[in-house]
């Protein structure tokens, strides 16, 4: 469970986007209009420019983190391309509030490409994009490719969340996945009433009534490591609701493996990594992996292959 302690939001001192410009580094907040302002971290030269999405609640700093020996995949990333990350709002850092300023809560997918849109142009990072994004950033790239169609040229999807998963379970099973996807934030939100929250239906509504993608290089990483047998000492340790089925980690499994299936047929010639030795996490556990896969298909990008 997050303990969020409000503390005052800390700006960058002295660092601005024309900053950025001149010296390839920038990390601080960018206006994008309408009165906010949201953090933005960039690093390294090159084109096409990896953009990093993490997950439900994930601050830009999700990707310097790494079980394994360096470099994280912000690091390894920057070596041979621009990379850049974001805190979407209500993400927070640790025991500190978000450095993005907060909006109404829950929000959508759609909401989150509309701001990831504003602030790339806010700050001057121009396209095209190769888009990276893990879990629920799975499902915010896939929209953002699907609407700024001719911005995005390549997409790496970590053990995304999509529309599959949904259509795997049944309706009673769907209930306690959302469940489980939105978390138990009570305590939290008590705390601080600007944590990202998310309404999972509406977002899965906007994936399915978006465009198809055009086709462009596009790799699947999976999780390979079961959730199922982790289950059942999570709820006896109180990390998951009492009223869980035991057995439900199984279900998930099982429907998550569909869903990446078809994750891996959105275009033609698409590449699917299922040896990942890895849980959900992989840009952590895993991080060399990821940073290879970002890197074939910057290349490929960068060769023309589709």
């Amino acid at each position: 469970m997050l303990l969020i302690v409000i503390v005052p939001l800390i700006d960058s001192l002295g660092v601005t986007v024309a900053q950025a410009a001149e010296n390839g580094n920038f990390a601080g907040s960018v206006d994008i209009g309408g009165g906010r302002k949201m953090y933005l971290k960039c690093s390294g030269r090159g084109s096409p420019t990896a953009v990093l999405v993490g997950g439900l609640r994930a601050s830009a700093d999700d990707w310097d983190i790494s079980d394994k020996s360096k470099p994280t995949v912000f690091t390894g990333v920057a070596k041979f391309t621009r990379v850049c990350v974001c805190d979407r709002p209500g993400t927070p850092i640790g025991d500190k509030p978000s450095r993005s300023d907060p909006v109404p809560q829950p929000t959508t997918a759609k909401d989150a490409i509309a701001d990831l849109h504003a602030l790339l142009s806010a700050a001057g990072e121009a396209g095209p994009y190769v888009l990276v994004g893990h879990s629920y950033g799975g499902l915010i790239v896939r929209l953002y490719a699907s609407t700024y169609r001719k911005e995005v040229s390549g997409l790496v999807l970590i053990d995304a969340l999509s529309e599959g998963l949904q259509d795997a379970e049944t309706p009673e099973e769907w209930t306690i996945q959302r469940e489980l996807i939105e978390g138990d934030v009570r305590e939290s939100v008590a705390l601080y009433p600007a944590l990202e929250r998310i309404d999972v239906d509406r977002s899965l509504k906007q994936i399915r009534a978006a465009p198809r993608l055009r086709s462009i290089p596009i790799v699947v990483l999976s999780a390979d490591r079961p959730w199922g047998p982790q289950v059942p000492p999570m709820i006896a340790a109180g990390k998951l609701p009492a009223d869980i089925p035991a057995d439900f980690g199984y279900v998930t499994d099982a429907a998550q493996k569909k869903a990446q299936k078809r994750l891996a047929k959105l275009v033609p010639n698409e590449k699917h990594i299922t040896n990942t030795n890895s849980g959900h996490e992989i840009h952590k556990e895993q991080p060399q992996l990821v940073i290879d896969a970002i890197r074939e298909v910057v290349e490929a990008v960068r060769s023309g292959k589709r």
